[in-house]
């Protein structure tokens, strides 16, 4: 029974955002910020909480701490109707934790993985993969618990006759692969931006970046941020504009973008529609501090589309 839209696994915390046009200085140097917001963070928890908001069935597999990080995350989840159901909650580690300096037109972040790195194959309830029509996993680069298995997991998800997407997010290591070769074979559709899709590639054009792509898997998106999103499959090259707004912070616009595209492909829409609600979610998102705080309804989307 096919009751899960969405399963999602992936890296779940919460993000400590600072606002203001400073760069931090060694040396006890004190600087002063405009804002400071604890919200859910994590890639693969704000593209779950946008799914749900847009009106999908979303439960998440991830790892948390005994902890209050790791029960704030699982709140936050619960109150934007995603289903918890499919977190474990392991007392031995700390749940993980972002920090972002956050300007209008650029963050720096640090991350402590905890939690994230630990998330493994074992972790995920094969009963929650056999209910959902699609798996998603998001931060690849950041599950190095989950990697060896992946394929594992995108085959079984196959074997189940779900459709499956990956979104890598950056790594932190630049090293670019990690067994990434490995795992494109069984992805339905990737979901790189603009610098990603560029050191997965080595190509600076993103059209021909994304031909290098869509040759390996059956559907290739860039996100590439304030020009839109581009979209290959086969032969065929699809691109979609971003919508103006008044940005307050870009946290998360590239899940919440993700969010809107899954949305479309799930519903039967054509790529360039699907291509254009993700490119919608992803702007009005940008409109508070935050991944989530201004993710759009399915209502609240398609009035702008």
């Amino acid at each position: 029974m096919r009751d899960i839209d969405i399963l999602v696994v992936g890296d779940l915390n919460p993000d400590l955002i600072l606002r203001g046009d400073v760069t931090p200085v060694f040396g006890q140097t004190e600087k002063f910020v405009d804002d400071a917001s604890l919200v859910l963070g994590s890639s693969s928890g704000i593209f779950a909480c946008g799914a749900a908001r847009l009106g999908m069935r979303v439960v998440f597999s991830g790892k948390v701490g005994d902890d209050q990080f790791g029960r704030f995350v699982m709140q936050e989840l619960a109150a934007r109707q995603v289903d918890p159901a499919g977190i474990v909650v392991d007392p031995t580690i700390k749940t993980g934790l972002g920090v972002s300096l956050s300007k209008p037109d650029d963050r720096a972040m640090l991350t402590y993985l905890g939690s994230i790195a630990a998330l493994s194959y074992d972790d995920i309830d094969p009963a929650l993969l056999a209910r959902a029509r699609h798996l998603h996993i998001g931060s690849y680069f950041l599950l190095a618990g989950l990697q060896p298995d992946t394929p594992r997991l995108f085959e079984q998800a196959h074997a189940l006759g779900l459709t499956t997407s990956l979104d890598t997010n950056y790594d932190p290591t630049e090293r670019w692969d990690s067994g990434l070769r490995a795992v494109l074979p069984h992805t339905d559709i990737f979901l790189p931006n603009e610098i990603e899709l560029r050191a997965l590639t080595g190509e600076t054009d993103p059209e021909a970046a994304l031909a290098l792509l869509a040759a390996q898997l059956p559907l290739a998106v860039a996100k590439l941020g304030p020009q839109g999103a581009i979209a290959r499959r086969g032969g065929d090259m699809y691109r979609a504009e971003a919508l103006p707004v008044a940005v307050v912070e870009t946290t998360g616009a590239g899940d919440s973008f993700d969010a809107g595209f899954i949305y479309g492909y799930l519903a039967g829409w054509d790529i360039p529609r699907a291509l254009r609600l993700g490119c919608v979610c992803g702007s009005l998102s940008t409109q508070a501090a935050g991944g989530v705080a201004a993710q759009p309804t399915l209502a609240e989307a398609l009035a702008v589309m």
